[in-house]
């Protein structure tokens, strides 16, 4: 038996399928993965994510030890509860974990980080914490749902009384804020509006029920992942991990190399990697029949390369992937499938966003 969340016993009244996921006892699907999916482009999904760790860093020097470790530079976060995803790197550039931290005040920040990857994580951010003087507390008394789609702030909102509710409903994206016990926060990871909402694990069930009668519709992991990789979204262990630098797994864009005077755990290794790349992450989109799955061989003009994540994308009914290639790779590739080598297509990710399609057919 594995870990469970205060949802678990919900999960199984709703009919889900429960599977393995990291050590956790998580729901698959309610029934229909493809339904699911679509409710999520349409309308609004709610997908349980309180496997995932909130740790709570408190501290006069908490910017200060944020700024040393991570690629994404925290002082770009000026205005209370606004967030920001980064990686957690190790001194050769390999990511350790990627994550969202949000700036609440000066001496506290709180962080969401991968479920797969929390005790790593904690040892990691604890045993840089002691120089700076820093605390950290994993909030395992918190509950955690994602609310997605574009419905899925109005349904969200409508459990709140008028004033808060209004106040919710203003949030920019990547800001979060405390509604009386609620943490909500406008971030999620499907490519959808919504909202990733923390709360006292108690009132999961009853949180559950309310948004159920709102008509958010539960999803589970199957559809998560389907969505984003639509969205051309990392995830940790397929697309991110410690072989690999954010560089060449298609998060690039987190790395902040600007002020040149800032040191980050890492640093010089991404220099090394920028000025002479290897490898990139791209999307492929599968020009013949057939459904593209991590692990595949791809081949391309400059070299081989390898699929990270595959799918058959709903939204689109073809088959889509992230894949890292040799850098530079552009246009008609192979991928091996089955012994068989079939054509496919590098496309720049996202594929979908806000439920349309982003890539020429």
């Amino acid at each position: 038996m594995g870990l469970k969340t205060p949802l678990y016993d919900t999960h199984v009244r709703e009919g889900a399928k429960i599977v393995d996921f990291g050590g956790w006892d998580m729901p698959l699907h309610y029934g229909s993965q493809i339904d699911e999916h679509h409710a999520v482009r349409t309308d609004a999904g709610l997908f349980d994510v309180s496997h995932m760790a909130v740790l709570d860093l408190g501290g006069a020097r908490v910017r200060e030890y944020l700024r040393f470790l991570l690629a994404n530079d925290v002082a770009k976060l000026k205005t209370p509860g606004k967030g920001l995803y980064s990686c957690l790197l190790r001194d050769d550039g390999g990511v350790i974990d990627d994550l969202i931290v949000y700036f609440m005040t000066e001496s506290w920040f709180r962080m969401v980080v991968n479920a797969g990857t929390r005790a790593k994580d904690l040892a990691w951010l604890v045993a840089k914490a002691a120089d700076f003087g820093v605390s950290i507390q994993e909030r395992r008394d918190l509950a955690m749902l994602a609310v997605q789609g574009p419905n899925a702030r109005a349904k969200t909102a409508s459990l709140l009384p008028a004033p808060q509710r209004d106040a919710v409903l203003a949030l920019g994206p990547f800001v979060a804020a405390e509604f009386g016990t609620w943490f909500v926060a406008r971030t999620g990871y499907t490519g959808e509006d919504g909202f990733e909402i923390a709360f006292p694990a108690p009132a999961a069930a009853a949180v559950w029920t309310a948004l159920r009668a709102a008509g958010v519709r539960p999803a589970g992991l199957g559809a998560r992942d389907t969505l984003r990789l639509e969205a051309g979204l990392s995830l940790y262990g397929n697309d991110l991990d410690e072989k690999h630098d954010p560089l060449s797994s298609g998060v690039a864009w987190t790395v902040a190399f600007e002020p040149a005077e800032r040191q980050f755990i890492g640093r010089g290794a991404l220099e090394r990697a920028r000025a002479a790349p290897r490898f990139e992450l791209v999307g492929l989109l599968l020009e013949d029949r057939g459904v593209l799955r991590s692990h595949q061989a791809v081949m391309t003009a400059l070299g081989a390369g390898e699929i990270t994540s595959g799918t058959f994308s709903p939204t689109l009914s073809r088959s889509i992937a992230l894949a890292r290639v040799p850098a530079g790779t552009q246009g008609a590739v192979q991928v091996e499938i089955r012994g068989k080598l079939l054509a496919a297509r590098v496309v720049k990710p996202p594929f979908v966003r806000h439920g349309k399609p982003l890539i020429s057919m």
